[in-house]
């Protein structure tokens, strides 16, 4: 079964340039940790959220806002699909990802449509 793990984090509270190279390396060990394994199916971080815009159709009308679609304390940073087994499987991949230890993942299984 396929799981979709969210990355969430404070922008606020990201790595400073120091520690950036150290994170940036975690990540690319877990990412070919997870490939080899055949686990990897997608991944990619996000662009931060002063970038989004949020689309809404309200009678017929298309309205854009600058910024999330929500005010929270963290923000969606990047996310893997992956290949687990179950859910259990799912959530010991997401706590090895280098972000859990500062922010959180959401882990949510895909649902196939048949179409």
């Amino acid at each position: 079964m396929q799981y979709m793990l969210l990355i969430y984090q404070d922008e606020a509270a990201r790595p400073g340039e120091a520690e950036l190279g150290q994170v940036m390396q975690e990540y690319q060990s877990f990412t070919q940790d997870i490939v080899k394994a055949g686990q990897f199916k997608a991944g990619d971080p996000l662009e931060l959220t002063n970038t989004a815009t949020t689309v809404r159709v309200r009678n017929g009308k298309t309205l854009t806002t600058d910024g999330p679609f929500a005010e929270t304390k963290e923000q969606l940073g990047g996310y893997y699909i992956v290949e687990a087994k179950d859910r259990d499987e799912a959530v010991a991949i997401a706590a090895r990802i280098p972000g859990a230890r500062w922010g959180s993942i959401e882990v949510r299984p895909i649902r196939k449509l048949n179409m």
